[in-house]
């Protein structure tokens, strides 16, 4: 008889992977693996093997359940399918970080009947110059939840001359709002190739360790569906990961806590509040997007410890909001000393594994990466003729079609240059401090120092712009918790609840931001693996 359940969680740096025991919700053993972006069942079939090689044989696993941060940290990091977007009638215009925002003629009235007649001529002139600079389209039209018909017909007349993914708002929302209507219809249209490429890739792992079972997904409303209900609704996914960060800091016991999920890519934010996470209806928000996705009460930003160090001209330390592979677990890496520069070569470009060969030959920029290995960025834009500019949207698209690695200086480094980390090649962040903190002007110790403050300090904006928005609904904060230290005053922030920390990087960042804002961080059992933990507690027992 089938007694135990498997959680699994996929973020950008890790995947982790945990059996539960059914009866008694305790956790019987744990994986944490290596995230594989060009084919995650490579990372998802490791962590499902050794779990199993452990504990017990595929056929005694009742069920399988799935999160993941994947579509948070790509909208952090502005990747996924390129969009075009298409609103439909007289409208404020607005603009989201899409490849065009279109606007014609069309929509309906609240009573849902035509406003305006739609402009399907504007539709279909615009369609030929934007077909080769997108992936897939989305369409908004007013009052679409009332009558979709404008919606329905322009995307028919879309996919007439360009057989490209459309997907049209009043599918995706029920809820008026233009804005957050269209962001939701791109998200889903931004992320449906991603979301898509991960469950296969689930499906993938699972043949291949011989697991048949059933398989949940778990939504940023903290519910479960089954996986063959998700495919054509990838943005409910999208809080998926602070969805179980959430469960796993409601199991803790504690009435009010804040939740922090530290990640390689992103930090996620929920609250608890009387015993349970909070969920936010109206529908979440993600860096600059507005939707009406239902989820947990959450908030995610661009800080980690892959997060980019660079180094500006003035002296200050800041976090790009672009992951890249740490010096310390790049395989086979040129000694930093030789090519690291603060002003013209902050990272490697390094070919992703294993691609297929015709890919690599229809490149230029892959055939040289794959002939040469690792290049710095001043030498490939030399070799490739093209500007510096130029050559980073290249890298850009490659690395959102998953061949190219960036590997570059990130707070993991400076935690195994410092001796606090060691799970990677030390020597390579020991070499990169030595040529960043001779450019810099300081120490290694304290250049290594400042980058740990610089991400905690990064970490505690976030807590804080979660919390102030939490209370007054609004951003008026953004300016005082961006400036709340100046040449002028200064202002101190003191937490009146526990921070639960989660995450392969919690333990090293939270103790110190807990301790700046006068509280405590607290890290229960399999605090490292807790969003696979929240999965299998959301299967099991909702």
């Amino acid at each position: 008889m089938a007694t135990y359940c498997i959680g699994i969680d996929t973020g950008g740096t890790y995947t982790d992977a945990v059996l539960l025991d059914i009866s008694s919700g305790q956790v019987v053993s744990w994986r944490k693996e290596r995230t594989t972006p060009h084919d995650l069942s490579l990372g998802v079939g490791r962590a499902l093997r050794g779990l199993l090689r452990q504990s017990v044989p595929a056929h005694e696993v009742a069920g399988l359940a799935v999160s993941t941060t994947l579509a948070t940290n790509a909208v952090v990091e502005g990747r996924g399918a390129r969009v075009g977007l298409f609103v439909l009638g007289y409208v404020r215009h607005f603009k989201l970080p899409v490849v065009a925002n279109i606007f014609l003629k069309g929509g309906h009235t609240i009573t849902g009947e035509e406003d305006e007649s739609l402009d399907i001529e504007g539709l279909v002139d615009t369609l030929p110059a934007l077909a080769s600079e997108v992936d897939s389209y989305a369409v908004c039209g007013a009052m679409s939840i009332k009558n979709p018909t404008h919606e329905l017909v322009a995307r028919e007349a879309i996919r007439l001359i360009d057989p490209k993914p459309v997907f049209c708002s009043h599918l995706v929302s029920s809820h008026p709002g233009m804005l957050e209507r269209s962001a939701t219809a791109c998200l889903h249209a931004r992320m449906m190739p991603l979301m898509t490429d991960f469950l296969a890739s689930i499906q993938r792992s699972m043949l291949a360790t011989g697991l048949d079972c059933p398989v949940t997904i778990i939504c940023g409303n903290g519910r479960g569906e089954a996986l063959d209900r998700i495919a054509d609704q990838a943005a409910v996914t999208m809080a998926s990961g602070p969805a179980a960060t959430a469960r796993f800091g409601a199991a803790c016991g504690f009435d009010s806590a804040l939740v922090v999920d530290v990640g390689g890519t992103t930090t996620d934010v929920c609250l608890i509040k009387d015993g349970g996470p909070l969920l936010n209806r109206k529908g979440c928000s993600i860096g600059e997007w507005r939707t009406h996705i239902e989820a947990v009460d959450m908030y995610t930003a661009g800080a980690g410890g892959d997060s980019h160090v660079i180094c500006q001209r003035d002296g200050r330390i800041t976090l790009g909001s672009t992951r890249v592979q740490p010096l310390a677990m790049t395989q086979d890496l040129p000694d930093p000393r030789l090519w690291l520069n603060r002003d013209t070569d902050t990272y490697l470009a390094l070919p992703v594994a294993d691609l297929d060969p015709e890919v690599i030959r229809d490149d230029s920029l892959l055939r040289y990466l794959a002939q040469h290995g690792p290049t710095p960025p001043s030498v490939l834009a030399a070799q490739m003729g093209t500007s510096t500019l130029l050559l980073e949207k290249r890298l850009e698209r490659l690395m959102v079609l998953q061949r190219v690695v960036l590997a570059g200086f990130t707070p993991t480094d400076a935690l195994h240059a410092l001796g606090r980390l060691d799970i990677g090649h030390g020597s390579s962040s020991r070499s990169g401090t030595e040529m960043l903190a001779t450019q810099t002007g300081l120490t290694t110790e304290a250049f290594c120092r400042q980058v740990v403050t610089e991400t905690e300090t990064a970490i505690e904006t976030i807590l804080l712009s979660y919390l102030a928005r939490t209370v007054w609904q609004d951003s008026l904060s953004a300016p005082l918790l961006d400036r709340r230290d100046n040449s002028l005053f200064s202002v101190r922030f003191t937490l009146k609840l526990p921070i639960i920390g989660i995450g392969a990087a919690a333990r090293c960042f939270l103790p110190g931001v807990a301790e700046r804002l006068g509280t405590a961080a607290v890290f229960p059992e399999h605090c490292e693996v807790g969003n696979a933990v929240g999965a299998a507690l959301i299967a099991m027992h909702g």
